[in-house]
């Protein structure tokens, strides 16, 4: 099989799909590699490496994307990326459809198949391929949102921490996840008042088991984000549906009740948002402000640090790559039922209800496509 690595080319986007091990083990298996020239050097991953490793540098993307049986990304294709996508390919990376309309469609039209990282799913319901980013989102909503929380960047002034005879800020977390757990721990370890909010019992108590105790755990309804919003200082949203638009906890007359110069970090926003007043921002322009409140929202915020990230991604995403390159879609789909579950699009065809019912679009049962 030819495997395609694009250089990343959306906004402030430096991580790569996939690091020199696993392209000296692929063609050690018989695959031929194709990566874009500069594709991972903004993770530490020169051109030499990649080539020292097996792979075949390339200048162009749309030679990439035109050889390629299976093209692996780490962020979504960006439009001017949609017409290079052509039939029967495979295109495996974050998509995270549910929030982009455009893109379905470009991805529908191109009659390829899409496998989505973030919709991978155990049987015990944990998202592999979603978790290390998840667990980098979570730790940087914290770094960000504290120095956010500074005058000089429009904040209300506060130190996350406080200073003896100063109180801590007040940091609430929505969703109780793998971003919300590190978003909690890190706000914890630099001293803050943390709630962290679910609707999953069993969870808030495991939270509850696991966590230092300045961290206090709440079953989530909008009765309790009402009454904690006056005193929060740093909101940070991680809310998830699988592959589903995230729900609207926080609407905008809801921002006035907050204390002006308080920060909402949105973490969800990928997925379109658990607040009202979230839209995507970059690391370029990564603020925003309304009502007084600053919000962050940068939609690919683990790309800051793409050398911690590119390792911790391609680490889980590796074996799933090689899966599909030495067996194909069809023999790994039945060998591994995750896989299938990452199954968004297969030419043509809308397989991941939570994408089907983000733009009433007929859902078709992922196994239905290989009867």
């Amino acid at each position: 099989m030819v495997i395609g690595v694009p250089k990343e080319i959306k906004n402030n986007e430096y991580r790569v799909s996939i690091i020199p091990f696993g392209v000296e083990d692929l063609k050690r298996a018989g695959h031929s590699i194709i990566v874009q020239s500069q594709a991972g050097s903004g993770s530490g991953f020169s051109d030499e490496m990649y080539a020292n490793a097996g792979a075949e540098i390339i200048e162009s993307p749309d030679e990439i994307f035109n050889k390629a049986d299976l093209i692996i990304k780490v962020k979504e294709p960006q439009p001017e990326e949609y017409g290079m996508i052509h039939e029967d390919q495979i295109v495996f990376t974050y998509f995270h459809f549910a929030a982009n309309e455009a893109l379905t469609k470009g991805m529908i039209d191109s009659q390829s198949i899409a496998i989505a990282y973030e919709t991978v799913q155990n049987n015990d319901g944990e998202l592999p391929l979603l978790t290390p980013m998840s667990e980098v989102a979570g730790r940087m909503a914290v770094q960000n949102g504290a120095k956010c929380l500074e005058g000089n960047m429009g904040g209300i002034g506060k130190l996350l921490s406080g200073v003896p005879g100063v109180e801590p800020a007040t940091v609430t977390i929505l969703g109780g996840g793998v971003v919300g757990m590190n978003a909690a721990k890190l706000a914890a370890g630099l001293g803050a008042k943390v709630y962290i909010l679910d609707i999953n019992a069993a969870r808030l108590k495991y939270l509850d088991d696991i966590m230092p105790p300045n961290v206090f755990t709440l079953y989530s309804n909008n009765y309790t984000i009402l009454e904690l919003l006056p005193n929060t200082d740093l909101l940070i949203g991680s809310v998830l549906v699988v592959g589903a638009k995230a729900p609207n906890l926080v609407t905008r007359e809801m921002l006035s009740i907050m204390q002006k110069g308080s920060v909402i970090i949105d973490v969800a926003v990928d997925q379109g948002g658990c607040v009202e007043t979230c839209k995507p921002t970059t690391h370029a322009n990564p603020t925003y402000e309304i009502d007084g409140i600053i919000h962050y929202c940068v939609a690919n915020m683990p790309g800051a640090v793409p050398y911690t990230s590119t390792i911790a991604l391609a680490n889980t995403t590796y074996p799933y790559i090689k899966l599909l390159a030495n067996k194909g879609y069809v023999k790994a789909f039945q060998d591994n039922p995750n896989l299938i579950k990452g199954l968004n699009i297969f030419k043509g065809a809308v397989t991941h209800q939570g994408v089907a019912d983000a733009f009433d679009i007929p859902f078709t049962p992922p196994q239905d496509v290989f009867a």
